[in-house]
């Protein structure tokens, strides 16, 4: 598919041909592709002006929520990655993932303010305190080389000391160019992201969808662990395309009645021997 580029210019130029196209549900709140990609470029800029660029690694310490998928896109968008610090795992980790990755600034919301670890002299954004109103919403011109970093997400650990594990534009953009040419994802499509953002699953789960003019509906915290609320969303969203790992598969497959899940197209399955 000709020159790798970063995921999110594929996101702005859905944008840009489709603005009031459906993008982003979570709950009750529905944004356009127009309205997500003015507030990913407003949060951009605001780390911009806080000294993020190219290079940096932002933490972001969210639930599943509109402002974790905007936090996402703007992080990529000042040329900076991402490193998830799930509010979920132990303070001790949290502690862990934040010194080892060194990162430049936090982005987190009132949400979990309370199941952070002590943060010193860490600059912090409160997503839901954030004043926005006066910044451009126009995407900021910063240089990005598909060399440069997208995300950082930390190995479980389960051999040993936790290892953050990089990856490049260039191989996000293969990676779900792959994906697409292999399941070709439509743009009357929904995909449910459920997938911890600490796991690099979530990854395609946010980023897949919104650069080809599909559908993210993310689920409610919590809920990924809760197969009856499953089926409720996909019937409710008509969400085609999911991902399980095996074990949950069979949980969500154990349901009684899965009647409502027919507008499902494509299960993913991975993560699990």
């Amino acid at each position: 598919h000709g020159q790798p580029e970063p995921v999110h210019r594929l996101f702005e130029r859905q944008a840009a041909a489709h603005p009031d196209r459906e993008a982003l549900v979570f709950g009750d709140r529905r944004l356009s592709y127009g309205e997500l990609d003015a507030t990913a470029n407003r949060l951009a800029h605001a780390l911009l002006e806080q000294g993020v660029g190219v290079g940096s690694l932002v933490g972001v310490a969210t639930e599943r929520s509109v402002e974790m998928v905007v936090a996402l896109y703007a992080i990529q968008k000042a040329g900076a990655a991402y490193v998830p610090i799930d509010p979920d795992h132990p303070e001790a980790r949290q502690q862990q993932v934040l010194s080892d990755a060194g990162v430049d600034l936090l982005l987190t919301h009132n949400a979990v303010e309370n199941r952070l670890p002590e943060l010193d002299d860490l600059p912090v954004i409160n997503l839901d305190t954030v004043d926005l109103s006066g910044i451009s919403d126009v995407a900021p011109e910063v240089d990005i080389h598909p060399q440069h970093r997208a995300y950082v997400i930390y190995t479980s650990g389960s051999t040993g000391k936790p290892k953050g594990v990089a990856n490049t534009h260039a191989a996000l953009h293969n990676r779900l160019q792959w994906m697409q040419s292999a399941y070709d994802l439509g743009e009357g499509e929904t995909v449910l992201q459920k997938t911890p953002y600490s796991f690099d699953v979530s990854v395609w789960e946010f980023f897949w969808p919104l650069m080809t003019g599909a559908r993210l509906v993310v689920a409610q915290p919590g809920d990924h662990k809760d197969p009856a609320k499953l089926v409720d969303l996909i019937q409710q969203e008509q969400v085609t395309t999911i991902h399980f790992v095996p074990s949950m598969l069979s949980a969500f497959m154990a349901q009684e009645d899965l009647s409502g899940c027919e507008s499902l197209k494509r299960i993913v399955c991975s993560g699990e021997a």
